[in-house]
């Protein structure tokens, strides 16, 4: 993999921090689009700085937490070209990988636990699309 965008907004940022150490565990480079800090800040900046990045080939998949990972998901899907997956759980994950082509995952800082977290970005980023059937259904939803 050559590189995964990250960022949150206040709400996700002790999230973002436990998994930026956890991509470092398993060696996957990052690149960090903020914020900072837990001060307050609107996510919509950061969703969309990823998903920017992710377009254009700076990185090759991002990650974005905001406090329930709903509102960072929909502004990084308003970048043409993002799919990014909102997952609670290691199937969604998975199959947003396998059938959906997900080049962008969301968490909730403020729903998911630590450990869940990782287990959703391990499953998320070693899951390979299956193409065939669902490129097609891929293609509809670029189109």
């Amino acid at each position: 993999m050559k590189k995964v965008g990250i960022g949150s907004d206040h709400g996700g940022f002790e999230l973002k921090e436990s998994i930026k150490e956890y991509l470092e565990e398993l060696n996957i480079e990052y690149e960090d689009y903020g914020t900072d800090n837990e001060e307050s800040v609107d996510y919509p900046e950061y969703g969309k700085k990823v998903a920017n990045a992710v377009v254009a080939g700076e990185v090759e998949k991002g990650i974005v937490i905001c406090g329930t990972g709903i509102g960072i998901s929909l502004a990084a899907n308003k970048v043409k070209g993002i799919r990014c997956a909102l997952c609670s759980d290691t199937y969604s994950a998975r199959m947003s990988r396998a059938h959906n082509n997900a080049n962008m995952l969301s968490l909730g800082g403020r729903v998911l636990g630590v450990d869940l977290a990782k287990e959703i970005v391990k499953v998320w980023l070693e899951e390979e699309f299956q193409g065939g059937r669902h490129e097609r259904r891929v293609n509809q939803i670029e189109d």
